[in-house]
C-alpha cells in the first residue's frame, strides 16, 4: 500500500508491527500494560541527510525493510486512520 507522506532528510515512516501475544493460564493483559512494539516495516524513506559539502548521504534502509528500533523512538502520527512512527534513520537499530 502506498503512503501519501514524503519524509524529509534522513527520516523514515515506519508501520509498527504488533507482536503475537500468547496468554498463559488464562491471564488477560490489558492494552495499557502491553509493551510498545519494537519492530516495524519501513513505509517511506527520505532523500538522506545533507553533508557539509551539500551532497546527500545515501540512506541504508529502503521501503519494505523490516527493522528493529528503540521502545521510545520516533513521533507517533495517524495517517488515513493508520498509526505510524516518523523517526530518524539513526534511531533504527537493525534491519531484520
Amino acid at each position: 500500500m502506498a503512503i501519501k507522506v514524503k519524509p524529509l532528510a534522513d527520516r523514515v515512516v515506519v508501520e509498527p508491527l504488533e507482536e503475537d501475544i500468547q496468554e498463559r493460564r488464562g491471564i488477560i493483559i490489558p492494552d495499557t500494560a502491553k509493551e510498545k512494539p519494537q519492530q516495524g516495516k519501513v513505509m517511506a524513506v527520505g532523500p538522506g541527510a545533507l553533508a557539509d559539502d551539500g551532497s546527500r548521504k545515501p540512506m541504508e534502509v529502503k521501503s519494505g525493510d523490516k527493522i528493529l528500533y528503540g521502545k521510545w523512538t520516533g513521533s507517533e502520527v495517524s495517517i488515513d486512520d493508520q498509526d505510524y512512527l516518523i523517526m530518524r534513520e539513526s534511531d533504527i537499530l537493525a534491519i531484520i
